[in-house]
């Protein structure tokens, strides 16, 4: 890409690694050269995201971006939901069906998404994260377990990348989520890729399309083909990706955020660890908004999941608390936390 736009050369690319990787040079490259760069296929396939923060919100202060930026993994997730399957005979079908590649690590590890949220984030804040630095956890983790707790209390789970100002700095992680069911990012299913944003003036929006495809990402190719050959990417490419020296300063992960958290931690079934668990939440001035504990089988071997829903805390709290509770002799598993979002 340097070669073209050092020959004088417009670039139409949907290459988001290179984008995440090398987007404020190339951009500054361009911008200096007189050429433009157009990637709206880069993000979302063929959602017209970068179109929408780019010019059409251009009046807004974005105050926060959640999206499902992974078609391989929603499809994976929202199947297992469907039909009860297991993560590995679902994987195996997406790659079936061609939804995922033959190693599928960048999609189900969070790495995609991640380096998608990079470059909305540099569109959208003005800041300049590296994509390798943002917390990302993949859905690898995810089992049936996790979907039917989720459902009982009426959320579902999905891959969400999340970047949000809060007290004038940037919080950015992608990780699975619980988003409760009727809200619009729960019931996008499939390939499906969705995005939903806040801006001072127009307040919440959300956009919804197909993410990844032969035709979807053509259709985005082809608009910026046109947006170049006719002018239009040369105007508007003069603000897109500038710098802003008053945004945010970029804190990488969320470590602040207040916000509700899913747990299941499996236990000993014997009599005083319920007690134990709670107390150990409360020293750490985490307040439980309820608890689903089922009749243990006999699989299981004399543990049995235990399912907390806390109320908004912060998400050093939680952790630390969650160490706290592995560490003690009546936990014989990993315990699991994943953010709970109610809009």
């Amino acid at each position: 890409m340097v070669e073209l736009l050092e020959n004088g050369k417009d670039v139409v690319t949907a290459n988001k690694a290179l984008l995440a990787e090398h987007g404020p040079e190339l951009f500054e490259l361009a911008r200096k050269t007189g050429r433009s760069i157009a990637f709206e296929a880069a993000v979302a396939g063929g959602i017209p995201i970068v179109a929408a923060i780019g010019e059409c919100l251009a009046a807004n202060r974005i105050e926060s971006i959640r999206g499902i930026l992974n078609g391989t993994s929603n499809f994976i997730l929202s199947k297992m939901e469907e039909d009860g399957a297991d993560y590995a005979d679902v994987l195996k079908l997406a790659q079936a069906k061609g939804f995922a590649e033959a190693d599928p690590a960048m999609d189900v590890d969070g790495t995609d998404a991640t380096q998608k949220l990079a470059i909305l984030a540099h569109l959208a804040f003005g800041v300049w994260v590296p994509w390798a630095e943002i917390p990302r956890t993949g859905i690898e983790g995810i089992d049936q377990g996790l979907m039917t707790y989720a459902s009982e209390l009426g959320y579902r789970i999905r891959l969400v990348a999340r970047a949000s100002r809060s007290d004038g700095e940037l919080a950015m992680k992608v990780a699975p989520a619980l988003v409760r069911m009727g809200t619009p990012l729960a019931e996008t299913r499939g390939a499906y890729n969705a995005v939903s944003l806040v801006g001072d003036a127009v307040g919440r929006m959300f956009f919804h399309g197909l993410g990844a495809g032969q035709m979807p990402t053509a259709s985005a190719v082809v608009a910026d083909i046109i947006d170049t050959v006719v002018g239009r990417a040369a105007i508007t490419f003069r603000t897109t990706g500038v710098l802003d020296a008053e945004s945010p300063a970029a804190r990488i992960g969320a470590a602040d955020l207040q916000e509700r958290h899913f747990l299941r931690v499996t236990a000993s079934d014997r009599p005083g660890v319920l007690s134990r668990i709670t107390g150990i939440l409360g020293e750490h001035r985490i307040s439980i908004a309820s608890v689903i504990q089922h009749e243990p089988s006999e699989a299981a071997g004399g543990a049995v999941p235990l399912v907390i829903m806390t109320h908004a805390c912060g998400s050093t709290s939680i952790a630390k608390a969650i160490a706290h509770i592995d560490a003690s002799d009546v936990v014989s598993a990993p315990s699991v936390c994943l953010s709970v979002l109610e809009e």
